[in-house]
């Protein structure tokens, strides 16, 4: 795809969203131990998810699962009995479960005040507005193409609503590189830190701990992950 198309229609996801997942909101406990989510990008109902994931400024080990995926989609039919997504499993409370709504409900109850935020409360209206948003993006984070597993899950700080993080993430669930997601929307406590790692406050940003590759730019991000893991 030409890169300003690219760009735009990805931008055109996050304005039908009404930019959920843009900023933090009010925050409850913190996890201990990070969250699991089982995923794919182009999911509408997935896309709830990790806009309240951004939103709670909690992190999650992503296990993409792209249509056609050989490992995640198979690991979950094991796992909790079927191939359903999103699928969260919370190791602080021993809490599993499928269902966006289920789960949105349930990381506002444990990590936030308590209070879903209205865009993501309004039932039919907020599941349209999530299914337009993948619409704008036919394809992309759908479904899998051959790469190579890596030994260690890559590390990305993102939030939901940039379109640039869309990019990036997009193309580690098409080639299903497991990931740590690293929130970090505005007014994130987390900005401190990333930015005495990183230098600035730019994402997405991608660290590989399999070759100690550092980048940011979602272009960039993208080709390196076809050069280093996509199957020839």
């Amino acid at each position: 795809m030409n890169r300003a198309l690219d760009v735009a229609t990805s931008l055109a996801a996050t304005l039908a969203r009404g930019a959920a997942g843009l900023s933090v909101g009010a925050l409850g406990a913190r996890p201990e131990k990070t969250l699991e989510l089982w995923e794919f990008e182009g999911c509408p109902y997935c896309r709830k998810v990790r806009e309240a994931l951004s939103i709670l400024d909690l992190e999650a080990l992503v296990h993409p699962c792209p249509k056609g995926g050989p490992r995640f989609r198979v690991e979950l039919a094991k796992r909790a009995g079927k191939a359903q997504f999103p699928y969260l499993s919370d190791p602080n409370t021993g809490k599993a479960m499928y269902e966006s709504d289920d789960i949105v409900r349930y990381l506002f109850q444990t990590y936030g005040d308590g209070r879903v935020p209205t865009l993501l409360a309004l039932g039919p209206l907020t599941n349209l507005s999530a299914s337009l948003a993948s619409a704008f993006r036919p394809g992309s984070g759908i479904r899998y193409r051959p790469a190579r597993a890596p030994e260690r899950p890559l590390e990305l700080w993102s939030f939901e609503a940039s379109p640039f993080c869309r990019i990036a993430r997009e193309a580690l669930c098409t080639l299903e590189l497991p990931y740590l997601l690293h929130n970090v929307a505005k007014a994130s406590p987390r900005r401190e830190a990333f930015v005495a790692r990183a230098g600035k406050m730019m994402v997405p940003w991608l660290s590989d701990p399999n070759t100690g590759a550092e980048l940011f730019e979602s272009a960039e991000i993208v080709a390196y992950l076809e050069r280093t893991y996509a199957s020839r």
